[in-house]
């Protein structure tokens, strides 16, 4: 499950820049997440709430934002939804296609208590 993985990456990210920033209790962490990455959203909440038992993070709501595969025609410039993986141009059925959204895997934003306050 390279869910778990994720997970602990993402924990281990907050919690450096937690500490880089001084930030108080984590509330909440934003992922976003493309479609193309294969992360289930469940399995990703499961191994985050696992990893960050009995850390400074423990309890934190993870909000994870599915990004649809947009890619838009290198030979039309059209952009479209991908639906299906099905990557063709569905105004000139070209294969010559440029993904826009959808291989996403990052940290959004962090939120947080300010202790500077």
């Amino acid at each position: 499950m390279h869910e778990l993985a994720i997970a602990e990456s993402i924990i281990k990210t907050v919690l450096d820049e937690a500490e880089r920033r001084n930030l108080g209790p984590v509330k909440k962490i934003a992922v976003r997440v493309g479609a193309l990455t294969d992360v289930v959203p469940d399995a990703l909440r499961f191994g985050f709430e696992a990893a960050s038992a009995d850390t400074e993070l423990e309890g934190t709501k993870l909000e994870i934002k599915t990004i649809p595969v947009v890619g838009k025609c290198r030979n039309c410039g059209k952009g479209f939804n991908v639906e299906e993986h099905i990557f063709i141009c569905p105004v000139c059925e070209s294969f010559d296609i440029e993904m826009t959204t959808g291989g996403e895997l990052d940290i959004e934003y962090i939120e947080a208590d300010d202790r500077s306050i």
